[in-house]
């Protein structure tokens, strides 16, 4: 059997898309027509897949505001002064600041995979965001008659609902995008943070069976977006021994933008079981420069010496654009780079001897 290989998530918006959100939010134009929009560029990312050879389908979360903003959307009990995540180019993103409860998921990561699933025959994975990125969003100084133990068990109760439903939906997988992992231990270098991440992800894990979990991977990357990142400084050595405590089948792990990839990999060696699968990024989305087959061909056979090929997949480092304004790289970019690492991929198997 090949090396399996799927993408992370985000693609690029298409320009016409990024003119029609700016269209309705000035009030040019009406939902029914940004609706249109959506329907258009989630179709044409779907074909792009396929003309990639990618065996495994996304959306490219072309209707989605952010990787992590989706089940917030309609919802009014939000201030907008919520935690501030620095990036190393200086710019800054800010997560809302919940200011009331019950709390509830406006949007279901269904809703997108029922739409893709419609438009392909292939397996379509789904990403959510996982219940500890969004546990950030409730206040250090509380909430008057909605306590932080209420919240998170509300919390764990919609992140179950919201993977539960795109397993009911047929998604081939899913997966928890965890990007705060990194960044956990640079809020608390004590790694308390990055534990109490670990504890209430796996809260909601453990409410699936082996067979369901089996279906449900973990992405960790240094948080990409606008060509930076927020925690490529923080050392692998201290995330990837609580990485694998998750109660996951499946680790996406960002790789190719490491400077000292084998060491990783010796560190993945070290501390995953034999029961879970490692998915490594071979292509770099913050990189311009597209990688070629032979590059990332090159990439998984170093990874075949450290993880057992039955536990090996490919991944790209991250999505693309995780925030829907991020316009730093190319669609054709994203897809150039998705093809070489499905051939790449293809070319390792072949001299693994698993085609």
């Amino acid at each position: 059997m090949p090396i399996p290989t799927e993408p992370i998530g985000s693609i690029p918006r298409p320009r016409y898309l990024l003119d029609a959100l700016a269209d309705f939010q000035a009030g040019r134009i009406d939902q029914r027509s940004l609706d249109a929009s959506y329907d258009r560029a989630i179709a044409e990312t779907v074909e792009r897949f396929v003309e990639a050879g990618s065996p495994v389908i996304v959306d490219g979360e072309q209707s989605k505001p952010s990787f992590v903003g989706y089940p917030l959307q309609g919802l009014t009990a939000l201030d907008p002064d919520g935690v501030v995540i620095p990036f190393a180019d200086g710019h800054t993103r800010q997560l809302p600041r919940l200011s009331g409860g019950p709390f509830r998921y406006g949007v279901r990561a269904a809703t997108y995979l029922n739409k893709a699933k419609t438009l392909t025959d292939r397996p379509v994975k789904q990403a959510v965001i996982a219940p500890s990125a969004l546990s950030l969003l409730y206040p250090a100084d509380g909430i008057d008659g909605y306590s932080r133990d209420a919240f998170i068990a509300d919390l764990a109760d919609e992140a179950e609902a919201d993977i539960r439903a795109c397993l009911d939906a047929g998604a081939d997988s899913v997966q928890l995008d965890f990007t705060e992992g990194r960044l956990a231990i640079k809020l608390d270098p004590s790694k308390g943070v990055l534990r109490d991440f670990v504890a209430l992800n796996n809260v909601v894990l453990d409410r699936f069976s082996d067979a369901e979990r089996a279906k449900l991977g973990v992405h960790t990357c240094p948080g990409g977006d606008q060509d930076s990142v927020h925690s490529l400084d923080v050392d692998y050595a201290e995330l990837l021994p609580e990485l694998f405590r998750l109660h996951a089948g499946t680790f996406y792990v960002q790789l190719a933008s490491e400077p000292d990839r084998a060491r990783v990999l010796q560190l993945i060696a070290e501390h995953s079981t034999p029961r879970q699968r490692i998915f490594v990024g071979v292509t770099d989305p913050i990189d311009p420069r597209v990688e070629t087959a032979e590059e990332v061909r090159d990439r998984v056979l170093e990874a075949a010496r450290y993880i057992p090929p039955d536990r090996l997949g490919t991944c790209d480092d991250c999505g693309f654009s995780p925030f829907g304004d991020d316009t730093s790289t190319s669609r054709d970019t994203a897809f150039a780079k998705v093809a070489a690492r499905v051939e790449g991929t293809r070319q390792a198997s072949e001299q693994l001897g698993l085609s």
